[in-house]
């Protein structure tokens, strides 16, 4: 068995290419066939699939009802050419004919494939029930389920709900629809009073559309009910049962009675819900669930609230699983002797019943083969024989459906053959690695060799590695690794072998980087950029700036190796990047350009210094050098440092790195260096205007190999998952490994424990994960240096600790203390440290506030969330409404997240002092009185027990006047304040902890003519003003006529008017000035309320005459005598003269033996019973409440049920052009009439077609 499962893992594939498969045999594979389950529409010829492919090609033959179906004896089945595809011609044949279960087989000499078991049913939309439907009478505030009861459809119909107008009917979190279809009211308003509740069913094979008889609702406001807690209206009881398919969509709907409105969540007991693959509908009332997995099973609660209370209901959720493939079994290519295994792993609950079948028949009825062993779900095959190739069917099932699977076993004796293409070149850049590819095909398996330069075979090693599938790897390609490589493949039964080229090609390299610029405007700024590449690739240079492209400008110059920009300007300044790219590899480098201001004249000419020259090296040392040099020529800028840079020819030949800056007054350096380095050192020097060229290269000075100095920095160890720890560090670089074979040593233990410490070895990586740790436990971490000569320096111990986990445990003994109407103080009880699974951070308090105790109506404001660090157990919760009811909870946290919350604390806080009066403000002055009005508060803060109202003359020495008012009171009207004064009022409302903030406004008494009354209590009619003399009016026939005296000032005056009796708001129309005016908007016969009115500049009634009570008689028809209009005489005389012209010609006519069309007429008017439904006019025929079964309007049904196609159907499906019709999302039509002319349909209820249906409703679905 172990030699067995060593050779099914280089089981061999049979490649794709087109030329090897020409005259290689193989046994028939099903490339395409029908569904399991396939709904046919009945206008349309059925078309079940079955295409196969194999050598030689298979022919093919079917089965139907688990006998042969002989497609040769039926003429209305087609069988496609070089295809088992069945087209059956229903034109003249009812579906039902041909509905079954249907199987393909396809086989040549090689073996026989099937097909899955494809059962083939039509599509049917009945129609509905015949039923008469009561009117429904219920009291406002009870719930209402309007039942759909859709016909059983094939496949099921989509539901919806529209009315007469095809307007879908709202719906919301009160009214909505359930999965079933139907409508559910958590309580009826007045407003859902309507006679037009239609349920309508959609069935999409068939494109047709059935209405159920309109509901009619009748919602009475007699004996309302009144508010309750929710209940369930569906699903009932307190729990039940829901099962699902493994990968379906789950769907769990809650409706609840309540009022108000209940609102409805879900949760997941002992768990959370899949977070990307669930989602709410129809307004929290529906869990969807998709791809449902074994995991979703459980217990969900659907929880109703409203403000009254709250009820649940359990659905416990079962899931079980038809069958699917974990593993399906592959097709075998087997050599003669060689042996082979056909796995078939499925899963399934319950789990599934495996058989297996060899070329379509049951293997315990086929032939015995002795090279065949069955075990379970195992099919193994040993010594195989040339000729015994088959097709092996694994068939597994379960209550819930099947899984079929082909999978065959050819046996061949193919010598190889070797499928890459000859001859060809690979290009790679030097040290980096190399594929060569060598792709093969033989049974046996062949085995590949490589050559060089035909040469001695390439095995596996340091500097090449050899891949199962023939593929050889050359880790780093070096230009001697260039050549000619040779592959062979060899079997038992010959050998190929095939030619490739290496070409290692040289890196491309920037020599002469672009150096920062400080150049004047106005002046020219060159960036160079010296490039060095592989001769035989064609190199691409590009220019940026700020990583854009350069402006479109004729300033920038773009040459071979430079960047030229003329006359300089602000704009230009920037980072200019150049980019060398070649087929294989590219290179960059940038620079800055800073632009400065011109210099006066007669200019100083500053540049660049000049290169250091004359570099030298002394007192070589191991680890150190001393580099000396003389400076070249400042150019008017002193020089104010020296960079030094060095090459590593070893690691990293040809480029610069910087290693160090001195002082522009040195010329030596002391350089620290580093084993194992081939280095050469330059120097250059920077001034104001920028840094000078590089100088020559010293001679290269090379240090010796040695143990690492140093190890790996930044050395953590932090978990990712609660059982691992990734211990992590930065990689060193060649410069920092000393020598060559650099790898690291970690090393951990967990900590304060007797535990050796673990070890590994790796290499060119930079973190290692450490698996089966406990959960947030203390580790010593190390990671030490390691190359050929040696280890580095004993490392650091570095604590970490293993990954965290959520806290487990939710805090306890959660109180609050209440220390004013603003502010409490919660305390709690820390979580014992065992539950904290990670680093303790600290704990969130959520708090929200429920309810306002003052305002009934209030409902919960947004949750807010402080956090308390560390391990306190007590905080402060500021800014809190006075007067409300708020519930609280606690979590901890640590670095992977939130612990679970603790149980829900309500507290209420007490009563404060109000917040200030929303408004004050001086209405209706007169000479009698004025009134002040305010509004209460908006922030009541607890119950308003009254207010204080203070005023007193501005600039006056009396004292101030207070009144205190009751908590109902929004107004009162002052009297006796002395005239041409100021006055200025202050108002407060009040709770019992004190008076709010303080409103204020002013005004100034005018008229001395104000007569001294008793205050006015509030709520009292205003007295009319006086400023209005008497007020006529004078109706004519289509307008009223007012005349009035008028001696105030405002100039706003306005005729106000209402119908006598009525409730509505005064209607007002400006008369300009006038003292006369036409008021024609009054209507004959209506009785009218009328005043004139005058108003300040902020629309305040301030003068108002009586009221006037207005009459206007109904107008008198003019009766006129149509007979003596001269016009009705002439057109009289006119109809009589062409009367009596008709009559002489039909006379004449008659008199000369012509004949009246009789027969042509009544061919013309055949029996109305038999002719299209208004075809005329194209217009949809009536809805009778006679008939049984109801389609939409405008649509007709034979008397035998079934609906027949021909040219005079006046659906609205007929009359489009093309296109499915739309709807909108609120139902209303937005599309084309369309659809397509229907075939000959089933009769009866059970399988007719529905009548033409109105298409555009296709998009409720």
């Amino acid at each position: 068995m172990v030699l067995l499962l060593g050779h099914m893992t280089s089981a061999l594939e049979v490649p794709l290419d087109s030329k090897v498969l020409e005259g290689l045999p193989q046994p028939p594979t099903i490339t395409h066939q029908s569904p399991k389950d396939y709904i046919i529409d009945p206008r349309e010829n059925i078309v079940i699939h079955c295409e196969a492919k194999g050598n030689p090609h298979p022919s093919f033959s079917w089965t139907r009802n688990g006998t042969h179906f002989d497609v040769e004896k039926d003429h209305k089945v087609i069988t496609r050419s070089n295809s088992g595809t069945l087209v059956i011609d229903i034109s003249e044949e009812k579906a039902e004919a041909y509905e079954g279960v249907y199987q393909c087989m396809a086989r040549n000499e090689h073996g026989t494939a099937v097909s899955n078991n494809i059962v083939i049913r039509q599509s049917k939309s009945p129609l509905w029930s015949k039923e008469r439907n009561e009117p429904i009478t219920v009291q406002v505030g009870v719930s209402l389920i309007l039942h759909c009861r859709p016909p059983a459809g094939l496949p099921p119909p989509i539901i919806f709900w529209m009315d007469n107008n095809f307007q879908r009917l709202p719906q919301n979190s009160r009214v909505s629809q359930a999965l079933n279809g139907d409508l559910y009211f958590s309580n009826v308003l007045a407003e859902d009073t309507r006679n037009d509740y239609i349920c309508y069913a959609r069935f999409p094979h068939t494109q047709t559309i059935q209405q159920k008889q309109p509901i009619t609702v009748n919602v009475l406001n007699d004996r309302p009910a009144g508010e309750r807690k929710p209940s369930f209206l569906y699903p009932s009881g307190d729990s039940s049962t829901v099962s699902v398919l493994r990968g379906e969509t789950l769907e769990l709907e809650c409706f609840a009675d309540g009022l108000p409105t209940p609102e409805i969540s879900w949760t997941k007991v002992n768990g959370d819900l899949p977070s990307d693959r669930f989602s709410f509908h129809n307004f929290q009332k529906t869990l969807k669930i998709a791809e449902v997995m074994e995991a979703d099973g459980g217990d969900y609660h659907c929880l109703a609230r409203n403000r009254l209370g709250s009820t649940q209901h359990i659905i416990t959720v079962v899931v079980k699983a038809a069958p699917f493939w974990i593993s399906a079994p592959r097709n075998l290519v087997l050599a003669p002797k060689e042996m082979g295994m056909l796995i078939c792993h499925v899963g399934g609950n319950p789990k599934p019943t495996i058989t297996w079948l060899v070329n379509g028949v049951p293997i315990e009825n086929s032939h015995k083969d002795p090279s065949r062993k069955i075990e379970d779900n195992t099919i193994i095959l040993s010594d195989v024989q040339t000729g015994s190739s088959a097709v092996y069917q694994c068939n597994a099932s379960n209550e819930f459906g099947y899984l079929l699977a082909n999978a065959f076993v050819n046996v061949l004796a193919e010598p190889p053959r070797v499928l890459t293409p000859p001859n060809y070149v690979y290009q790679v850049i030097s040290n980096r690695q190399a594929m060569l590819d060598c792709a093969s095909f033989g049974s046996p398996i062949p085995k590949i060799t490589w050559f060089k330069d035909g040469q001695t075979a390439i095995v596996d090693g340091d500097s090449y590695f050899l891949h199962e599938n023939g593929t050889l790897q050359i880790n780093v390609a070096q230009p001697l690794n260039s050549g000619k490589y040779t592959c062979v493949a060899t079997n038992s039964l010959g050998n190929r072998e095939n030619h490739v080229y290496l070409e290692v090609k040289e890196p491309t390299r920037i020599l002469k980087q672009p150096e920062y610029k400080k150049v004047q405007r106005g002046s020219k700024a060159v960036f160079e950029c010296k490039v060095k590449h592989d001769p035989t690739l064609i190199p691409t240079m590009t220019w940026l700036k700020d990583n854009g492209e350069l402006p479109d400008d004729e300033r920038f110059v773009v040459d071979s190796d430079s960047l030229t920009i003329n006359d300089v300007t602000q704009e230009d300044e920037g980072t200019y990047t150049c980019i060398m790219n070649t087929t294989l590899d590219q290179d960059s480098a940038s620079a800055t350009l800073t632009v400065v201001e011109a210099t006066p004249t007669p200019p100083i000419i500053y540049e660049r210094p000049d290169p250091p020259r004359d570099l030298e090296l002394t007192d070589q040392r191991e680890r150190s050098v001393q580099l000396t040099w003389t400076p070249g020529d400042e150019h008017n800028s002193p020089i104010q440092l020296f960079l030094i840079q060095y090459e590593d020819s070893l690691h990293e030949p040809d480029v610069w790195n910087n290693m160090t800056e001195v002082p522009g007054t040195s010329t030596t350096a002391q350089l620290d260096l580093s084993p194992y380095v081939y280095y050469s050192f330059r120097v250059l020097a920077l001034n104001d205007v920028g840094l000078s060229e590089a100088s020559i290269p010293s001679s290269q000075y090379r240090t010796n190999p040695a143990s690492p100095d140093e190890n790996p920095s930044d050395v953590e160890g932090t978990g990712s998952e609660p059982d691992n720890m990734v211990i992590s560090w930065n990689e060193m670089t060649g410069l920092q490994s000393n020598g060559p074979g650099l790898q690291y040593k970690v090393s951990w233990r967990q900590k304060d424990t007797d535990e050796d410490w673990m070890s590994i070895i790796v290499a060119n990586v930079s973190e290692y994960v450490v698996t089966g740790t406990p959960t947030f436990v203390p580790y010593e971490v190390m990671v030490q240096a390691i190359n050929d000569y040696g280890s580095g320096p004993k490392p650091e111990v570095v604590l970490g600790y293993s990954g965290e986990d959520r806290p487990t445990m939710a805090p306890e003994s959660v109180k609050v203390l209440v220390q004013n109407s603003t502010v409490a103080e919660v305390h709690w009880e820390p979580i014992p440290p065992s539950t904290v699974k990670g680093k303790m951070l600290g704990y969130k308090v959520r708090y929200w506030k429920e309810k306002s105790l003052q305002k009934e109506d209030s409902k919960p404001e947004k949750p807010q969330e402080l956090t308390f660090s560390g391990n306190e157990t007590e905080g402060r919760l500021p800014d809190l409404q006075p007067y409300s009811q708020y519930s609280i909870n606690v979590r901890a946290f640590n670095g992977k997240g939130d612990g679970p919350p603790s149980t829900n604390q309500k507290f209420e806080t007490p009563e404060g002092v109000p917040g200030p009066p929303t408004f004050l403000r001086i209405t209706n002055p007169n000479l009698e009185s004025f009134t002040v009005e305010w509004g209460p508060p908006v922030d009541d803060n607890g119950r308003i027990t009254g207010y204080i109202l203070k005023y007193q003359p501005i600039n006056n020495t009396e004292e101030l006047k207070e009144m205190t008012l009751l908590a109902n009171e929004t107004s009162v009207i002052l009297e006796n304040l002395k005239y041409s004064t100021r006055y200025k009022f202050y108002l407060n409302a009040m709770t019992i902890k004190g008076s709010g903030p303080i409103v204020t406004t002013a005004i100034t008494i005018m008229d001395e003519a104000l007569i001294r009354q008793p205050a006015v209590e509030a709520g009292k009619a205003r007295p009319v003003g006086p400023v209005f003399g008497s007020v006529n009016f004078s109706l004519e026939e289509d307008h009223a006529i007012l005349n009035w005296e008028y001696t105030g000032d405002e100039n706003n005056v306005y005729v106000e008017y209402m119908l006598d009796n009525s409730k509505e708001a005064w209607k007002r129309e400006a008369v300009n000035g006038s003292r006369t005016y036409q008021l024609k908007s009054l209507k004959a016969g209506m009785t009218y309320r009328v005043r004139v009115v005058a108003k300040d500049h902020a629309d305040a009634t301030v003068h108002s005459t009586e009221e006037l009570l207005i009459a206007v008689p109904a107008m008198t028809s003019r009766q006129v005598d149509i007979a003596t209009q001269g016009w009705f005489i002439g057109l009289m005389c006119a109809i009589a003269l062409l009367i009596l012209v008709l009559l002489i010609v039909c006379f004449i006519k008659r008199n000369k033996g012509g004949k009246y069309p009789v027969k042509e007429k009544e061919e013309a008017h055949q029996d109305p019973e038999i002719q299209p439904m208004k075809e005329d006019d194209g217009t949809f025929g009536e809805y009778s409440d006679t008939e049984d079964h109801k389609p939409l309007k405008g649509s007709r049904t034979p008397s035998n049920g079934t609906v027949k196609k021909d040219d005079s159907d006046d659906s609205l499906v007929d009359y489009g052009e093309g296109g499915d019709g739309q709807f909108n999302e609120d139902g209303s039509f937005i599309g084309q009439y369309s659809g397509k002319k229907e075939k000959d349909t089933a009769e009866g209820n059970e399988s007719s077609e529905a009548p033409s249906p109105v298409n555009a409703m296709n998009s409720f679905v």
